[in-house]
């Protein structure tokens, strides 16, 4: 992350001096400098409106962890991952720390998955005879999580809020399509790879309900209009997340959780995450301006406009296709990418709808084996990173095609 963040400083630097010396734009320094400066103001302004809205999520999944829904939810989910990873014998502590994971992130709670995700690798390593060495089960669930297994992606809906967005969830159904399509061929490429027994009761009793779900939402889908899919879009993001929010508090009350205390406690927490945030966004919000600003970006994107104009293609998806490039290195990068581009384009542009999608379709391939690997001294990832990088380019794909037939 090191490199890549000084290369861009790196290269806006060559862009600027090409302009100066061949082209005789010696402005495009201050031009720059003022990007720098205003992208710098619009990191602060940003995170100063998230902060309401993300200290109420955080205080609210608090309450959620308190009163045991996580827990219970997660049992729910115990009975796929062992079909997905028969080598971890039944009960063990494994499948449960795994199960969280997914349902951390099946909610959104990006901050939250991290931790849980860690110590799921280190009671998965329990049982690796090669501790330098992933195991199938290992790579099965990093494979799940790098293909973003995102039902509620709160966070693009509070970036899409800040920036103005008509609708902030109105990219809901265009998200959940597209990282459904990640997520599939994730476990596709993982079980063609591991031979995995995806015809047993426990896989299918999940995969059956949730395939003809995706496939009556897709038929609907086609005969709608543009204006239609939006709408429905919008108010089935609002209406599930005003569900969720009412179950938790729901099921809080009848376990008697002092709720308030509660939401108080995770708001404060809320508090430390936007923080925390701060210096990350502000940080890839100026190098991405600094290249944009020099002309550096441009000549990237010009290139992909003349490729796939050469081939006859529409080229609206290319000004998105930072975020989507940015999102398999760096979970911030690529939300400053969301971002810039929401700013530059406009919230419910095509390229701002289409860069959220992106951002929700996928997740940090190369950061996510990095640091879970890590965490256990894994050296040797074997088939990971080819399944992983699988499942990104199904879940960018999906994320054009959604684009142009909800947005087009």
């Amino acid at each position: 992350m090191n490199r890549l963040w000084s290369s861009f400083f790196f290269i806006a630097f060559i862009a600027c001096s090409y302009q100066a010396v061949f082209l005789g734009n010696y402005g495009v320094f201050n031009e720059v400098l003022t990007s720098l400066f205003s992208m710098a103001k619009v990191a602060i302004d940003i995170c100063i409106g998230l902060l309401g809205l993300l200290v109420f999520w955080c205080g609210l999944m608090r309450v959620a962890e308190e009163s045991g829904v996580m827990r219970r939810l997660s049992i729910l989910l115990s009975p796929l991952f062992r079909v997905l990873m028969p080598e971890v014998p039944k009960g063990h502590p494994a499948i449960g720390s795994v199960t969280l994971n997914m349902m951390a992130n099946i909610l959104g709670l990006d901050n939250a998955a991290t931790p849980v995700g860690i110590t799921a690798m280190k009671d998965l390593q329990k049982l690796n005879p090669k501790p330098d060495t992933a195991t199938n089960a290992q790579i099965v669930f990093l494979v799940i999580n790098t293909s973003s297994v995102t039902l509620f992606p709160i966070t693009i809906f509070l970036f899409r809020a800040q920036q103005g967005a008509a609708n902030p969830t109105d990219v809901f159904l265009p998200i959940l399509l597209a990282t459904s399509a990640s997520t599939i061929a994730g476990i596709l490429a993982v079980a063609a790879v591991q031979r995995l027994p995806l015809w047993r009761f426990g896989f299918l009793i999940y995969m059956v309900p949730t395939f003809i779900l995706l496939m009556s939402l897709i038929f609907w889908i086609a005969g709608q209009s543009a204006e239609q899919m939006n709408q429905f879009s919008a108010h089935a993001g609002s209406m599930s997340l005003l569900l969720v929010i009412f179950a938790f508090l729901f099921v809080a009350s009848i376990k008697k959780v002092p709720v308030y205390d509660c939401f108080i406690s995770g708001a404060k927490q809320g508090i430390k995450v936007t923080i925390t945030i701060i210096p990350f966004l502000l940080a890839m919000l100026v190098a991405i301006a600094a290249l944009r600003s020099s002309g550096a970006l441009d000549v990237l994107l010009s290139g992909i406009r003349a490729v796939v104009s050469f081939f006859g293609g529409d080229v609206r998806f290319v000004d998105a296709l930072p975020t989507a490039l940015m999102k398999p290195f760096s979970g911030s990068g690529s939300r400053a990418m969301m971002v810039e581009s929401m700013t530059t384009y406009g919230a419910d542009s095509f390229t701002g709808r289409l860069a959220s999608i992106f951002q929700g379709s996928t997740e940090t391939t190369f950061y996510v084996l990095a640091v879970y690997f890590g965490s256990v001294g894994i050296r040797y990832g074997r088939h990971a990173i080819a399944c992983g990088l699988i499942a990104d380019f199904a879940g960018i794909t999906a994320a054009i095609l959604v684009a142009y037939h909800f947005y087009g």
